[in-house]
């Protein structure tokens, strides 16, 4: 019993001591997370990428990487593009692209892993998107893609004929203006859905990271630091893939991994594995996976999931050669 309060008592340790190194930017990603979730709705996402292809892409690919959707908040954009029948190009790439970071994780990262490790890994995000956009858009040409899609594009509002009921205006007497004239100033800039969303993300943000942070140092502590050293650290030939295979079933999301890899960084394992498995680990994520085969099928769902370990594979090998 002694041992095992001992053993509880490091990783509580080790984890106060990251939190104390990170807090402040963990708050920021909770407040950019909020304020894009709160002012940024998935309909005018989904409005900004019914565009050609090519522009489509470069699109989609921006609003992945700024945008701090999970993957439900994935799955809802990608609905309502495909009930525009977009073309697969700009869907794909943003399947790919948006699960693995945005504005508020790089601001996370950076303070977990310093700013060229973020920054690598944030513009890896970018160019991973877009090629995955030009693959699409190569395979949709010969037809490959044809029929992927599980929904149909001539829903009402896919035509713009479902509406959105009006707030009826309700006089206050003569001379007064009404209510839906002149809204508070509460209600123009939804204060309270920003402060409930506030709450939401940071409390959700909060628990993933302690969680996993936890799980981490507890893996150190199973784990030899010979063996990350020896298979993951940077002195391994086989590292890189064998951390973007790992990240394929491990089902976490950034949020989750971030702390969880910092954690195993901490214990011997490269920036070039790590790397790696951020990418598989964030974007075939149990969320993201289910959220695919609810939109598209089993084509569309192995080439996400095929270039996302490519993309792996190459980030981490870049991250290796620049940070290792």
């Amino acid at each position: 019993m002694e041992q095992v309060l001992d053993l509880f008592g490091r990783v509580l340790g080790d984890v106060a001591g990251t939190f104390g190194r990170v807090w402040p930017f963990l708050a920021i990603s909770v407040i950019a997370a909020a304020v894009v979730s709160v002012y940024v709705g998935t309909d005018r996402v989904s409005a900004l990428l019914k565009r050609r292809s090519s522009v489509a892409t470069g699109g989609a690919v921006l609003l992945a990487t700024l945008t701090p959707f999970c993957s439900c908040g994935t799955t809802a954009v990608l609905l309502g593009m495909l009930a525009t029948a977009a073309p697969w190009a700009p869907l794909v790439a943003f399947m790919v692209a948006s699960p693995l970071t945005s504005p508020s994780e790089l601001v996370f990262s950076a303070g977990l892993f310093g700013w060229p490790f973020a920054l690598i890994f944030f513009v890896g995000t970018i160019v991973l998107g877009l090629a995955a956009g030009g693959v699409a858009a190569a395979l949709d040409r010969t037809g490959w893609l044809t029929g992927q899609a599980r929904l149909d594009s001539d829903s009402s509002c896919a035509t713009g004929a479902c509406s959105v009921p009006q707030p009826v205006a309700a006089s206050i007497g003569p001379g007064t203006a009404s209510i839906a004239e002149f809204p508070s100033l509460r209600r123009r800039w939804k204060i309270d859905e920003f402060a409930t969303e506030l709450m939401s993300v940071g409390r959700k943000l909060l628990l993933f990271f302690l969680g996993f942070t936890a799980v981490g140092y507890l893996a150190i502590e199973a784990i030899p630091t010979a063996w990350l050293t020896e298979y993951l650290g940077e002195g391994s030939a086989f590292a890189v893939p064998l951390a973007a295979v790992l990240g394929i079933p491990a089902y976490i999301n950034t949020e989750a991994s971030l702390p969880l890899v910092a954690a195993l960084m901490d214990g011997g394992m490269g920036p070039g594995p790590a790397m790696a498995f951020l990418v598989t680990g964030a974007g075939t994520s149990i969320g993201a996976i289910s959220g695919l085969f609810v939109i598209a099928r089993k084509r569309v769902v192995g080439l996400v999931v095929a270039l996302l370990f490519v993309g792996a594979m190459v980030m981490g090998i870049v991250a290796q050669m620049v940070l290792g």
